[in-house]
């Protein structure tokens, strides 16, 4: 097994965030905790942009603690937040004041946690898609 490290998390947080099923969450949950030891979960979300920033962290933190990617304690939880809000940084400049609807795939192996927000952003018939990145590390 090789090493799991940022890059491992995040890009399985990214594979996370790109499924399209539940199924193929399932699946891609149990391939990756297999191979690498990676725990993941992923959620779906979806509104006017602004509005929903606090609905993407909360759900996040939720959808992680729910299904054991991190534990109940203030540090993990801020590690998904902090994650989150920086991935959400990283989108606003497309998403701002416009809806937008999409997954979060979140990870996490040891003290490596990262968060990808992969979303649809709609202007009339004209769709634009980005996905932003956030990585925290976590004791």
């Amino acid at each position: 097994m090789m090493e799991v490290g940022s890059k491992v998390v995040a890009s399985s947080a990214i594979k996370m965030a790109l499924t399209a099923t539940r199924q193929e969450e399932n699946i891609l949950k149990e391939e990756l905790f297999s191979n690498y030891g990676v725990k993941a979960v992923a959620v779906d979300y979806g509104g006017e942009f602004i509005t929903s920033v606090g609905k993407i962290v909360e759900r996040s933190v939720v959808a992680a603690k729910r299904e054991g990617v991190i534990k109940d304690t203030h540090a993990e939880e801020g590690a998904v937040a902090g994650a989150a809000r920086e991935a959400i940084a990283q989108l606003m400049p497309k998403a701002l004041g416009l809806n937008v609807g999409g997954k979060i795939g979140i990870a996490r192996h040891k003290d490596h946690v990262s968060v990808a927000i992969f979303l649809g952003i709609g202007l009339l018939h004209l769709d634009e898609v980005a996905i932003g990145l956030g990585h925290r590390a976590v004791s």
